[in-house]
């Protein structure tokens, strides 16, 4: 089990200064009283400019009423200006050395005004009253590792709208969404970006805001109320965030001062022509500290439980495949300032390469987060579930190899956005056969995922059994719930996950082999596969039998490590669910007989696409 001990950061600034982690605290626009005066104290960065400026609507733009004073060699310019108020909204008119002058956006607002529109708003981020205390102390004192973990992701912006096809706000959002999430048996939410970012199609992969919460859904109070409702409902809320590559708007941090500021002052490594975006040049020191403190102010400010961190990959590794040095050293940095304040929270990489050791501890020279997404297993086990059941026995390995590696990291189980967009079809859509087939698999998949090592995640729309790709313009397909199959879909993802929560062998020892048995993983011939999972408590076992044709098996011989009475728990096939109802009503009698390396077995009935679990009665009986 993999954990990351209390760190502070060494790493120097300048001389022998120390990195300032909370950045936020100095920098940006904060309501302040000086001398008695109200008023609003504006800091930036911009060590290149040859002047900066303060325009609003208090001034009518006109920036030389308020020049700004350069503070030290770091280039932090400052101004104190009276009687301005909350909601007031400005821009910095940058004047750089070779006679040019541009206006940026705050790169540390704590909000923005609502697209188009690219200023930076005066907020005041004190007094909300929270009511999350007993979540918070119970996160400090409990590590998720042996904990159920099961992540419903959530794109705020087309989960619901209004009538009209307008965004809902968050508390509107809080207050529909905590309910469904908590009634659906999820423990945690993860949401897509909500740092601010100009463009809806980018889902907030691109931003310009790092410490602006979007205010497409609302203010900075509004998502407060949003994460303490799930907090209040024993829910945890996860947080995409983009340390990898910013967008290159041009009020946002591109040229911020007139020069590479934020990123790589070479074309060749600052320019991101993939994704049409600038990347963060992760060696400077400016960057380290504008990116951590950012981390660190969702944390702080919002309670939020974790990060997502997107394309890790793209961080880790030059476009050229050779490892980038600095940025491997920034995630090492990042993680431990994270964990040196917040022990217990998430940090997660979204990572698609095979770096090794990315949820080590850094002291054993990992880069310190303490869960990935596993990008394998969600490849192998897509590609083999879109294939037609008679081909599948000639491609086995794709749902045995992962078991060679599941516990070299801890892994998150990802079904996610990108997974049913951009013409790769919705997971319904995915699944061969006819329309009973097709819901008949997906059931089967979601089931065989709860039982494989791993915390679970499922973008949303998957427990509705989309046939339509996301569209990220519009809602869900609500209307499906409706039909009977569609319903049943969403009733059996709600019982799947109290199934999983209720089911300590299921969670207990995720990211051990001592969690994990294979039963028999040689059975190709049929697409067959058998497992056991493991608890912490005595004869805390779950047998899961995976069958990935649409053929019936009755009598088929499963080996078990007991010599009692098991039970079938869970069926993926049974009427209610939309399936045949070929189930294992009566009590399973083991008989004194090895098989599949255990030294008794039971006889099963196996349905057509479909996972069950079978548990075994504490009591044990004599042999005969």
């Amino acid at each position: 089990m993999q954990h990351i001990k209390n760190y502070s950061l060494k790493y120097k600034l300048t001389g022998n200064e120390k990195p300032i982690l909370h950045l936020y605290n100095i920098l940006g626009s904060h309501i302040v009283c000086n001398n008695k005066i109200q008023g609003v104290r504006f800091s930036v960065m911009a060590p290149n400019a040859k002047e900066v400026r303060v325009v609003g609507n208090f001034n009518n733009w006109d920036g030389t009423l308020h020049i700004m004073k350069r503070k030290n060699n770091l280039g932090i310019w400052t101004l104190f200006i009276e009687g301005i108020t909350e909601w007031e909204i400005y821009k910095y008119e940058i004047h750089t050395l070779d006679g040019h002058s541009f206006m940026k956006a705050d790169p540390f607002a704590f909000y923005s005004e609502e697209r188009p529109s690219t200023a930076s708003k005066v907020v005041n981020l004190k007094g909300y009253k929270w009511h999350d205390k007993r979540w918070l102390n119970k996160r400090q004192k409990k590590p998720i590792y042996d904990k159920p973990m099961n992540i419903y992701e959530v794109h705020l912006g087309s989960w619901k709208r209004t009538e009209n096809s307008e965004f809902l706000d968050y508390r509107t959002i809080a207050d529909e969404l905590s309910e469904y999430v908590s009634q659906m048996g999820y423990t945690h939410i993860e949401l897509l970006p909500l740092a601010e970012h100009p463009l809806d199609d980018s889902w907030g992969y691109q931003s310009t805001g790092y410490f602006s919460v979007t205010s497409r859904f609302g203010s900075p109070k509004d998502f407060m109320y949003f994460v303490d409702k799930f907090h209040q409902r024993g829910i945890g809320v996860i947080l995409d965030w983009v340390p990898s590559h910013f967008c290159k708007d041009s009020h946002g941090l591109y040229r911020f001062d007139g020069t590479a500021l934020y990123e790589y002052s070479d074309p060749g490594k600052g320019e991101n022509y993939q994704w049409g975006t600038a990347n963060f040049d992760l060696a400077k020191p400016l960057v380290r500290m504008f990116l951590i403190s950012s981390a660190l102010f969702w944390f702080d400010t919002y309670h939020i439980d974790g990060i997502r961190v997107d394309a890790v990959a793209n961080i880790i590794y030059w476009s050229n495949g050779t490892e980038n040095l600095e940025a491997i050293d920034f995630l090492k940095a990042l993680n431990k300032a994270i964990f040196k304040y917040y022990p217990n929270v998430l940090a997660t990489a979204e990572d698609s390469s095979a770096f090794p050791a990315v949820t080590a501890p850094t002291y054993a020279g990992g880069l310190g987060f303490n869960y990935k997404w596993n990008m394998g297993w969600m490849n192998d086990m897509l590609k083999y579930m879109q294939l037609d059941p008679l081909y599948r026995k000639y491609n086995h390995n794709l749902i045995t190899f992962s078991l060679m590696y599941a516990f070299s990291e801890n892994f998150i189980l990802p079904l996610s956005h990108d997974e049913v967009v951009h013409g790769k079809k919705s997971l319904l859509d995915k699944m061969p056969g006819d329309y009973w087939q097709k819901f008949a698999s997906l059931r089967m998949f979601y089931a065989y995922m709860i039982g494989h090592p791993g915390k679970k995640l499922l973008f949303m729309g998957g427990e509705l059994g989309q046939f339509i790709e996301w569209r990220f313009g519009s809602e869900l397909d609500w209307s499906l719930l409706e039909y009977p199959m569609h319903n049943s879909m969403q009733m059996y993802v709600k019982d799947l996950n109290n199934f999983y929560k209720a089911k300590e062998a299921l969670w207990e020892q995720d990211h051990s082999y001592e969690g994990f048995q294979w039963i028999d993983h040689e059975n190709k011939d049929l697409s067959i596969i058998s497992f056991m999972r493991k608890g912490l408590k005595k004869n805390s076992c779950v047998i899961v039998v995976c069958n990935f044709t649409p053929m019936v098996f009755e009598d088929y011989k499963i080996g078990v490590p007991k010599l009692t009475k098991y039970k079938e728990t869970f069926n993926s096939d049974k009427s209610c669910y939309g399936g045949s109802n070929q189930t294992n009503d009566e009590l399973l009698l083991a008989v004194n007989d090895s098989w599949h390396n255990q030294p008794y077995h039971i006889k099963i009935k196996i349905p057509p696409l479909s996972t069950i679990f079978i548990e075994p009665e504490i009591k044990t009986r004599k042999k005969y």
